[in-house]
Order: C-alpha cells, then structure tokens, then sequence
C-alpha cells in the first residue's frame, strides 16, 4: 500500500514546500488611495480563532476520528486513504488559498490601523496613494485579505470529515434518520462560524469568507471522491486495497 501510494506522499511534500514559500512571498501590494481607506478603518481585534487552531481541528480532530473508526473496522487501507485525502484536502486548498493571496493583494478591513498605528495618515501628493509607516510584517499581512485562509482550512478538513462520516453512517440510505444527518452538518456549521468570526473581527471582508469556503468545499469534495465512492451508492462505506468495497 506504502509503495502503490509512494508517489502521493511525494506530492504532498512538495505541496508542503510550496505553501512555506507562499507564505514568504510578498503579496502584491494593490493601489490603495485616500478615498478608499473610509472602507478599511475598521479597529485591529485579536483572532476569534488563533492560527495555531485552525491544524488542530481541520487536520487533527479528523484524523483521531479516523483513527476511532479504524480501531472499530480494523480497516488500514480506509484508515489510509482518509488520511492521505485529508492531507491532499488542506494542502490543495492552502496552495490556492495563498497563491490567490499573493496575487491578488486585497486590504484587510483593518488596513488603515496597520498602515497608520498611530492613526495619522500620509497620502502621495498627486495619487493620493497611501504612505504606510507601520510594522512591515503587520503591513504584509494586511494585504492578505482575499480569500480567507481561516475558512478555507476549515472547510477543506471539516468539509472532508463530513463527506467521511456521511459514507460511515449511512446518511442516504433514506431511512429518515436526520440525526445522522445533523452528525454530518456540525463540522460544517463549525466551519461557517469560523468564517463568522473573520468578519466579526475585522480580518476579512464578506467576500473572502464566501470565496474561501467555496475553495475549501470543492477541493474537499474532489479530494473525497478522488479515494472513496459516493455515500449515496450501494458501496459508499468502506473500500479495501483492490479498489473494491467492504
């Protein structure tokens, strides 16, 4: 299994590698004028949801309950196909994610008071463009606003632990059992919230938080059905080494 899969393992390092760089990569630093700093004044607040959580509940909580369900199926190769999608899952999307970053450069809602700590503005004299004379790395950041990483992470593993369970379960066996499918919306609900609290505190606009859940739901969703069947047909629960179902 190790070996059919070897050249997966390959690809997701080199995903890896290339998201660090991503992230050391200045973004493009979009025209920002007087005018259009009315719109980004809104005040610097902590994260809702620090940078540290979003592995912990996308990456890792799906993982140990993979690792739940393996030790009741003694399934390795299910065991190994969810983690590898999973990986695949949040390593796509965050390439994507700060890929569009870099290249696009949008402002965070809060950009004035990165630009501006001390609340006075400096503006060229003929564009009135922007004079930023704050912390650079602060400044850097605030041309990350498009998508949002948050929300794209969490819908990439949340979404993918849904499809999981969903093909677990049985939700569309069509017995009526809406628990089962209230089990199946909670890590997207969590999700939801999690892009809620970008907004709520000031590090992204509306459209990031859409943008980004849209990105992380379709990697998602591909990265699921690119190693399981559906949860709608016959075989969607368990698959085994030949590619059959269980």
């Amino acid at each position: 299994m190790a070996r059919r899969h070897m050249y997966d393992w390959i690809v997701l390092l080199l995903l890896a590698a290339i998201e660090v760089v991503l992230n050391l990569i200045t973004p493009f630093h979009r025209f920002v004028a007087e005018f259009m700093m009315d719109d980004l004044r809104y005040p610097m607040k902590p994260n809702t949801i620090p940078v540290w959580a979003v592995p912990i509940y996308a990456v890792i909580l799906p993982m140990l309950i993979f690792a739940a369900i393996y030790v009741k199926k003694k399934n390795a190769y299910d065991l190994h196909h969810a983690i590898l999608g999973l990986l695949f899952s949040v390593l796509i999307t965050g390439v994507l994610t700060d890929a569009i970053k870099d290249g696009v450069g949008r402002p965070r809602p809060n950009f004035y008071y990165r630009c501006f700590p001390d609340g006075v503005p400096n503006y060229e004299a003929v564009t009135r463009q922007v004079i930023c004379h704050g912390d650079a790395k602060v400044i850097k950041e605030g041309h990350k606003s498009f998508p949002s990483g948050h929300t794209s992470w969490s819908f990439a593993g949340l979404g993918f632990l849904s499809w999981y369970l969903a093909g677990k379960i049985r939700v569309f066996d069509r017995g009526g059992h809406i628990a089962k499918l209230c089990i199946v919306i909670l890590p997207l609900l969590f999700a939801a919230m999690v892009g809620v609290s970008r907004v709520a505190d000031y590090w992204h606009h509306w459209q990031d938080v859409f943008a980004g859940g849209i990105l992380g739901l379709v990697v998602a969703s591909f990265c699921y059905l690119q190693f399981f069947p559906h949860p709608a047909s016959k075989h969607g629960t368990f698959i085994i080494y030949s590619g059959l179902t269980k």
